[in-house]
Parts: C-alpha cells; sequence; structure tokens
C-alpha cells in the first residue's frame, strides 16, 4: 500500500492541519502512552469523513494503478485489467481516546478521529438532547442540567465521547447509554452510507453493540431525558463527582475500569483479592485506590501496561478460576526493540 499517495490526496482534500504524519497516540488517548500511527487523519466535517473513509477503503483496490489514488477517484481504472492488492490499508476510528492504546511500536495504517465540526449538543423543548460523535459526555450532562433534563447524571464523569460511549454501550452507577438512547446517526465503514437507527438495532449489551461486528461510525446520538429539578440534577452529579474522586484515581492518566466486570464478581475486587492492589510494572500499576484501575504513574509505555495486564489476569485466574478481559482495546503491534 503507497501511503504516500494516500497522503496526499488526504491533504489535498482535507488539508494539512487535518492529516498527520507519524501521530504519537499519546498525545491522543487518556492513558497518555503507547506508540505512533503511520497517519493520523481528523475529518471536521461529514463531506470530509465520507471522503476520508472512501479512500481509505478503496486504496488497496488495485497494487497496479493505486486504485483512486492516482485518478482522485474519477473511476477511471473501474473494469479496468487490474490486478487487486492484497494489501488494503488498515484503519482505526477513535473518540475521545479514552479506551484505546497503541502499542509501542506502533500502529502501521491509519487513525482517524472526528474533528470538531462533529462535537456539538442541543436540548430540545420535548426532552431530546441531540449530540455529534465527538462530544464529550461531560458536556451532554452540562447541556441536559442547562435545560433541566434528568437522566443523564449517571454519564457526567464518564471520560469519554458520544460515539465511543455508543460503540462500548458506556455506563456507570447504575445507568447505561441504552436506558437514555433513542437512536444515532450512522456512516459505513465505508463512506457511502448514511443511516438512521433506533436503539432496538444497535444490540446493546454490557460493553459491547452491534458497532463491533457493523464496523458503523456513530456520528450522531439522540437522548431522550426527562423534565427535572436543576438543583436536584445539579446535586446527583455533585455527589457522584464526590463519588468518583473519592474512589478512583482521577488525577492520574487511565482508561478508567481495565477490565470488563466478569459475571457474577466484579473486577476490582478479584484483583485486590488476589493481592495486586498496588502493583507495578515499570510506570504502570494496579492503582492502590481502586484495583479495577491501571494507571500512568509518569513514563510508562504500552508494554508496562500490557505486561502489568497479563501479570494481573494469570494470577486472578489461577487464584479464582475467572479470566478477566479488558475494556481498553489495544491495537498495533509490539515494540521494535
Amino acid at each position: 500500500m503507497n501511503y504516500d499517495r494516500l497522503k496526499m490526496m488526504l491533504l489535498d482534500r482535507l488539508g494539512p492541519d487535518a492529516v498527520i504524519e507519524n501521530a504519537d497516540m499519546r498525545d491522543y488517548t487518556s492513558f497518555r502512552a503507547g506508540g505512533k500511527a503511520k497517519l493520523l487523519v481528523i475529518p471536521e466535517d461529514m463531506e470530509e469523513l465520507r471522503y476520508t473513509l472512501y479512500m481509505l477503503g478503496r486504496a488497496g483496490d488495485c497494487s497496479e494503478c493505486g486504485g483512486c489514488l492516482s485518478c482522485g477517484g474519477c473511476g477511471g481504472c473501474e473494469g479496468a485489467d487490474v490486478v487487486k492488492n492484497e494489501d488494503p490499508v488498515e484503519y482505526m476510528i477513535i473518540g475521545n481516546g479514552s479506551n484505546v492504546l497503541v502499542r509501542d511500536g506502533g500502529f502501521d495504517g491509519v487513525i482517524v478521529r472526528l474533528g470538531d465540526g462533529f462535537d456539538y449538543v442541543r436540548a430540545e423543548a420535548d426532552g431530546t438532547v441531540v449530540a455529534g460523535g465527538a462530544t464529550l459526555l461531560s458536556s451532554v450532562a452540562a447541556a441536559a442540567l442547562k435545560a433541566g433534563l434528568t437522566g443523564f447524571e449517571f454519564a457526567s464523569g464518564i471520560p469519554g465521547s458520544v460515539g465511543g460511549a455508543c460503540f462500548m454501550n458506556a455506563g456507570a452507577y447504575g445507568g447505561e447509554m441504552k436506558d437514555v438512547l433513542v437512536n444515532v446517526t450512522v456512516i459505513s465503514k465505508d463512506g457511502t452510507i448514511e443511516r438512521l437507527l433506533p436503539v432496538s438495532e444497535l444490540e446493546l449489551g454490557y460493553r459491547t453493540s452491534v458497532f463491533e461486528k457493523s464496523g458503523d461510525i456513530v456520528v450522531k446520538a439522540e437522548y431522550r431525558l426527562s423534565p427535572g429539578d436543576k438543583t436536584e440534577i445539579e446535586k446527583k452529579m455533585r455527589e457522584l463527582r464526590q463519588k468518583r474522586n473519592e474512589k478512583q484515581p482521577v488525577n492520574l492518566p487511565s482508561a478508567g475500569s481495565f477490565f470488563k466486570r466478569p459475571e457474577g464478581h466484579f473486577a476490582g475486587a478479584l484483583i485486590e483479592g488476589a493481592g495486586l492492589k498496588g502493583l507495578s510494572v515499570g510506570g504502570a500499576r494496579v492503582s492502590p485506590l481502586h484495583a479495577g484501575f491501571i494507571v500512568n504513574e509518569g513514563g510508562a509505555t504500552c508494554t508496562d501496561i500490557e505486561s502489568l495486564m497479563r501479570l494481573v489476569q494469570n494470577t486472578v485466574e489461577k487464584e479464582t478460576g475467572v479470566r478477566l478481559e479488558p475494556e481498553v482495546r489495544i491495537i498495533g503491534k509490539g515494540n521494535k526493540n
């Protein structure tokens, strides 16, 4: 795959601020750790996102002429006697980077991050709240509070974006996205189809959704909330924030709860019961405040974090028979060393 041609086509359409070569993903993930991406692309609106996805989908079409990379998408090589490229471009969509780690050896592909044009929120008179895929959940909660709408308090402290929260069916303190979502607007992974999907079609479960299979990208979400008293809404948010600050290591880089909750158990309790609270590998540590969190105490590499993850998994499984699975998506290749 000729990334130089892909990069030039994207640069020509999106501009230099939106196409970053060898992007250090420590700057774009909440763990503040990990390696670089060959290309980071930040489309600012739907038109740019459609173009980006289309180019990424077609970039590996033709190994003789580079597919639409050599003709600008004119389609002049359609139907020609060309050799198919068996090395298509690899790419991934991220939101706020709060649940992603890029291995120290880097991601030999393209990471797409929704830009500012997808960061908006508005509350409607009927209790509907509409937000773009790049909008932080804290911003949605703030807009709900301002409009006197209750039901989103549980998500006010989750450090993620709307799109990522839909992908993972994010939740906290007894609430989940599926409880408040009405529908989402998605674009297909090849950029050709835009659809409105009701919540009933999203297959939202514990930290899972249909998007893991479909590859569709959430660009907008619509929530239905209820009228409430602003004082009570603010009080609830304040209580949850205080609870979070007291019991979670919010002052250190992390990805939130690192492991999924195993059926019938709590990951943090299993880890603490195995005597692993405070255990460290390099700059990564099982938080002494909450054993369900792995934190970056300073200078942690993705290798440190993965090594600690495996140590925790193996020890807990040996002690309890329960295999912990990470919530965090870890991509890329290991350290070249």
